[in-house]
């Protein structure tokens, strides 16, 4: 017999909770940043990212 699958226990938040959550946010002093749309936040590496699959070892 196969054994179920366990579901998790996560509430699924919906656009009142996180409006809620939003305003809580800024009544406690935060701020929101606007960014331009299509600026990345993540870091811009140089250098190759490519991999190789397979034997490492040449073969003779």
């Amino acid at each position: 017999m196969a054994a179920k699958k366990k579901q998790a226990d996560v509430p699924m938040e919906t656009s009142a909770t996180i409006e809620k959550q939003m305003e809580e946010f800024l009544a406690r002093g935060g701020h929101i940043e606007q960014i331009d749309q299509g600026v990345s936040g993540q870091a811009n590496y140089k250098g190759s990212r490519h991999i190789t699959l397979g034997n490492s070892k040449p073969k003779a």
